[in-house]
């Protein structure tokens, strides 16, 4: 017995000083800040009220802009490599009677491409705080949430562009 620990042992130093390495699993590239994507293509807006579900995470005014790439997906049903769509959401305030926008809440990011983002079946997703082009919220349980939720969706894509 104390021989076999003492071999294993041995091994496990030779194995380690070798160099060999167990496979990690890739991370996904992280997905970039859409720069200048307000002079995008608007695709539509909205407005999610606090009775609606979604209020929590995407309350308030939202704008969908799509790359030129990303509007060929609306036009033809499917999202060529390279795609990108931005879910601009901006908080409401109401002042006798009025809704405005407010500040700005969370861009969310979606780009499409296979070979980088394989493990989420070829969609990239982002989420960026605020205003802010480099704080990233978006975690992987959320990731998962989201890949989750688009895949249900022709290309994973909710929106259809307002015509």
């Amino acid at each position: 017995m104390k021989k076999s620990l003492v071999l294993l042992f041995l091994i496990a130093i030779i194995v380690y000083s070798s160099g060999f390495k167990v496979e990690e699993k890739k991370l996904e590239e992280p997905v970039p800040f859409p720069e200048g994507y307000r002079a995008w293509k608007h695709v539509k807006s909205g407005y999610i009220g606090p009775e609606s579900i979604g209020f929590t995470l995407f309350g308030g005014f939202h704008h969908i802009y799509a790359n030129e790439l990303a509007i060929q997906g609306y036009t033809k049903g499917i999202f060529p490599e390279g795609s990108v769509l931005v879910f601009d959401v901006i908080s409401a305030k109401e002042s006798k009677g009025v809704i405005e926008e407010s500040s700005r809440s969370v861009v969310d990011v979606m780009i499409k491409d296979s070979l980088k983002y394989a493990a989420t079946d070829g969609w990239g997703f982002e989420r960026f705080k605020g205003n802010s082009t480099t704080e990233r919220i978006l975690d992987a349980n959320f990731r998962s949430a989201c890949v989750n939720c688009h895949k249900k969706n022709k290309d994973f894509v909710f929106s259809e562009y307002r015509k």
